[in-house]
């Protein structure tokens, strides 16, 4: 991975969901900017924000859909990131001054 990039996977659960009343929603349907949770597979060398391994937050238009080996991935860049979840302890604020 170059530069700001980060490879990542989106867990295989992910693709159906059921609503709080039972009724299953499928991977096709429409949602409105619905914010999206992957794994961190591989990072560049000034990703600063994120670890592999980590659970990161993104908007699904600001995707890149790649195969490696025959796995799909997402490429993003780390300003696209919302969120990330992490097990270390982070001892700054996360801004960039």
């Amino acid at each position: 991975m170059l530069a700001d990039r980060l490879l990542v996977k989106i867990p295989e659960g992910d693709a159906e969901r059921r609503s709080q009343g039972g009724i299953l929603i499928p991977a096709t349907a429409q949602m409105a900017k619905r914010l999206v949770w992957a794994e961190v597979v591989a990072k560049g060398q000034n990703v600063r924000a994120a670890e592999v391994g980590d659970l990161v937050l993104f908007g699904p238009e600001d995707r890149y859909e790649v195969e490696v080996q025959g796995c799909d991935y997402i490429m993003l860049r780390e300003r696209d990131l919302h969120a990330v979840a992490a097990e270390r302890i982070e001892a700054s604020t996360g801004l960039y001054l």
